[in-house]
């Protein structure tokens, strides 16, 4: 089954130093743009990671052992940064997809993206996670889902482009199989929620109790944004920093993603927004 796309969707996949979003670094990406009328654009690129110095960042051996990519292999290869105006173009509104991609790689994604000063927002965008889809209605893995939906073993895995290739034939063998196949979920409700719909697909395939990209912050009933780690777990942004403003400040400088740090702030401007406008002052931290 094609897809049904009212603007582009691009599928992408990472291959990465590690798996700490707010630490890691890509180090291929490869991407797969589908139009509307149903052509494709495809990029792959090598990426050699740096810190803020400009300092390569070495690939761990242990990663190495899982996506073959050496740092021999990356280190004639254009920064992140170089590359940024160039992918940003290629991705321009399109909506985006990957497998995992929700947990990982767009936040890891969008974390680069800030860190060679581009503001890539995600928030008019539909975000499909097919492993969301697939764990959710089949619980397996990429290569058990490329097997299980397409019917083929899939070479080269770990492969930026294999994955990516692999990612996109796998959703589109979802439609196929999925059309009118119910799905309850943990509340008892029933749908049919896999159908040719990217912005009904990506409502199904992501984790909507996030309120940032990693995973560190969530919302309560009321919907405020509350903390998902430490030892504020499940009290909320507004009244952790009423009771401690120095907590700001430690996120701030603490090793989180900048994705992260980015709502935490909005909270935190809105707060101070609204202390100036009823008592005349500002929070102090």
């Amino acid at each position: 089954m094609n897809l049904n796309l009212q603007r582009p969707i691009v599928f992408f996949d990472l291959e990465t130093t590690g798996l700490q979003i707010g630490s890691a670094h890509i180090v291929q990406i490869s991407l797969i743009k589908v139009h509307p009328d149903g052509h494709e654009e495809q990029r792959t690129e090598y990426v050699r990671p740096v810190d803020n110095n400009g300092f390569t960042v070495p690939i761990p051996p242990e990663t190495t052992e899982i996506h073959g990519i050496t740092n021999e292999m990356v280190a004639n290869s254009p920064t992140f940064k170089e590359l940024s105006q160039s992918l940003y173009s290629f991705i321009g509104n399109a909506d985006l997809a990957g497998y995992n991609s929700n947990k990982f790689d767009i936040p890891l994604l969008v974390e680069e993206f800030l860190r060679a000063g581009v503001d890539f927002d995600i928030k008019n965008r539909n975000m499909v996670d097919v492993q969301n889809i697939f764990h959710k209605m089949e619980q397996r893995t990429l290569i058990a889902a490329y097997k299980f939906y397409c019917g083929k073993n899939l070479k080269d895995a770990h492969s930026a482009d294999a994955d990516t290739r692999a990612t996109y034939e796998v959703l589109k063998a979802q439609l196929d199989r999925y059309d009118g196949v119910d799905y309850t979920d943990s509340d008892g409700n029933v749908s049919q929620p896999v159908v040719n719909d990217v912005a009904k697909l990506a409502k199904f395939s992501t984790n909507q109790a996030w309120a940032d990209l990693a995973g560190y912050l969530g919302y309560d009933r009321q919907h405020n944004i509350v903390f998902n780690f430490g030892k504020h777990k499940g009290c909320t942004l507004k009244s952790v920093f009423v009771k401690e403003p120095s907590y700001y400040s430690w996120i701030q400088d603490a090793d989180f993603p900048l994705s992260t740090k980015k709502v935490v702030a909005q909270v935190w401007n809105q707060m101070q927004s609204e202390r100036l406008k009823n008592t005349g002052k500002y929070v102090i931290h």
